[in-house]
């Protein structure tokens, strides 16, 4: 299952240029299907057939059109510590994809306490639940339900809808569409041939687009947007990393662990030998990251994207350290959030967070704000 899997990951992620195997040519019938499917749904909305629910409060979707990362975990954490910032009461609303609590919904965070492990949350809600103070963090399917929750619990002002540009059964006052500044629409072609979640048309919906991945110094993107954006904002944000110290064994309060002091400072671990591994969306991409830190990367361990990791997978791990020599063990922010606080390692784990920046963040907020209250 997993060879079919990587195959099928393999055409996805491929470039424009057809191939005319069975697997891409089975794919690519699917993919034509899926996307009648999803041009009649969204029709349906627009011509008022299907009716979109509204909340009480102001609601802003951060979202992307492809499927995979584009950072919209670090962007919308970025937008709960902006909004509280300026006065407003955020809560972030999440469909905690995979967690046991996602069909039924429920509290992940009041912003003080937190409620849900990852297991009922989801990985993403969890980790924006550790990493956000004040702000409470919700769960659920169905977002207009979860919505209300957070409106009469917290009493709130803004929500912002975590992975939501697809979610159009419910109305939002401003629709951010992010984009990843190298790959933006994949090879173009939708799932499960390629990586768009909709047809190209469907970004029209968006009222801002961000390119991110993009480096600090580097020119303006491309000018690919200039036919579809119209007077539609750009902004541009590139990556930078934190980690902290998550320890060697499970302590009695690993939530705790997020709070911990962040670093940027990675002369610590450069030139030591890493076993690193991740379950996120490209997997290389976090591997390239360690290389960039400068690690002697002695082995490196690729798991599913939202992967929840068995005892058997730190063993595995724990063996690899203990045989290699290695002096730190190397994982994200999200994948630690999934462990669950379930590791024993022979050597620290150094957990590797994303933050979000942008090359204009002035403009960003004069923008995002102006279009809240002209709402």
């Amino acid at each position: 299952m997993n060879i079919i899997r990587k195959k099928i990951e393999a055409v996805m992620y491929s470039g424009r240029q057809p191939r005319f195997s069975p697997l891409e040519s089975m794919l690519f019938v699917f993919s034509f299907i899926y996307g009648i499917l999803i041009k009649i749904r969204c029709a349906l909305y627009s011509k008022g057939i299907f009716k979109q629910k509204k909340l009480s409060c102001k609601v802003i979707s951060v979202g992307n059109v492809t499927v995979g990362g584009t950072g919209k975990t670090p962007m919308t954490i970025y937008l709960a510590k902006m909004f509280a910032g300026h006065g407003y009461k955020v809560a972030v609303v999440s469909r905690g994809y995979r967690g046991k609590c996602e069909k039924k919904g429920g509290v992940v965070s009041t912003g003080k306490e937190i409620l849900m492990g990852p297991e009922l949350s989801g990985d993403e809600p969890f980790m924006m639940a550790a990493r956000l103070e004040n702000v409470p963090v919700v769960v659920g399917q169905n977002r207009f339900k979860s919505g209300r929750m957070a409106i009469k619990n917290f009493d709130i002002d803004i929500i912002l809808l975590d992975d939501g540009f697809q979610h159009i059964k419910l109305f939002r006052d401003i629709n951010i569409l992010l984009l990843d500044h190298s790959h933006p629409f994949g090879n173009y072609h939708l799932i499960p041939r390629g990586i768009l979640r909709e047809p190209l048309v469907s970004v029209k919906r968006a009222d801002a687009f961000i390119l991110t991945g993009s480096s600090p110094d580097e020119t303006k993107a491309e000018n690919f947007l200039d036919s579809i954006s119209q007077s539609r904002a750009i902004f541009e944000t590139y990556s930078s990393y934190y980690y902290f110290n998550a320890g060697k064994e499970i302590s009695i309060d690993w939530r705790s662990s997020f709070k911990k002091d962040l670093s940027k400072d990675y002369i610590r671990i450069a030139g030591k030998k890493v076993v690193a591994f991740s379950g996120i969306a490209i997997n290389e991409n976090f591997k390239k990251t360690i290389e960039e830190f400068k690690c002697e990367l002695v082995d490196f361990y690729g798991f599913p994207d939202h992967y929840y990791y068995s005892a058997d997978d730190i063993e595995k791990i724990s063996q690899s350290a203990k045989k290699s020599g290695a002096q730190f063990v190397i994982t994200t922010e999200k994948d630690f959030a999934r462990m669950g606080g379930k590791f024993a390692f022979p050597v620290d784990l150094i957990v590797v967070g994303v933050s979000v920046n942008f090359k204009d963040e002035n403009s960003f907020k004069s923008f995002i704000i102006n279009k809240l209250v002209k709402k």
